[in-house]
């Protein structure tokens, strides 16, 4: 594993290097892997990852009616769609799609996953986006609490992927400590561990690429 003085080099580099902003940039992982065959969907990387580190407020959608709407509400999440609206979405692709793409999670009761297969599966599977099913009786705060600091990376069919992992006002050693979560994470999941990975790069959303390993 990457030792962290290694990383949090890397990072420091990272945001020196970043031509100065008025504005607050993201920082990103970059991982490239080898030696895996991502025809196989055994091998494809799809984790949603606690981070020691907020990096900022996550959007997240709840799907459902009844208890889960007041726990919805409770909970502060972002929007709260019903039995109707997933259908009626169904029916407006372009804004079906713009939702999938405004809001990172998505919980949903159990009882309207039929719906949202049928109406809305077309729509967030593809981004991985597939609501998370919340039984008739389960407090969802705390699991809107973890996904709000947590993110979601995934390779698809590809030998690389990419996922925030920190901004610019966060300190060097702050962002580390989410570089090293995403990493062992995804070293966990490849058959030969850091054997499968050809190279690790850090960078602002402007500036340049550095390698950390």
């Amino acid at each position: 594993m990457v030792d962290k003085t290694q990383i949090i080099s890397a990072v420091t580099a990272a945001m020196e290097q970043a031509p100065k902003r008025k504005f607050q940039e993201s920082i990103d992982i970059t991982i490239n892997l080898k030696h895996v065959d991502m025809a196989q969907p055994k091998n494809r990387i799809d984790e949603t990852i606690l981070l020691p580190q907020a990096i900022g407020v996550k959007k997240i959608a709840v799907l459902g009616k009844g208890d889960i709407v007041s726990q919805a509400r409770n909970a502060g999440v972002d929007i709260i769609i019903g039995p109707e609206e997933i259908e009626r979405l169904g029916g407006a692709p372009r804004e079906a799609r713009k939702l999938a793409g405004q809001y990172d999670y998505f919980l949903a009761e159990t009882a309207v996953m039929p719906l949202v297969g049928r109406w809305l599966g077309q729509r967030l599977g593809p981004r991985g986006k597939m609501p998370q099913p919340i039984p008739m009786g389960q407090d969802i705060t705390p699991i809107v609490e973890r996904l709000r600091n947590s993110v979601k990376i995934r390779s698809k069919d590809r030998l690389n992927m990419s996922v925030k992992i920190g901004n610019t006002a966060m300190s060097a050693e702050a962002v580390a400590e989410n570089v090293d979560a995403v990493l062992k994470r995804v070293l966990g999941r490849l058959e030969n561990g850091e054997l499968n990975v050809r190279s690790v790069y850090v960078k602002t959303t402007m500036g340049p690429a550095v390698k950390v390993m």
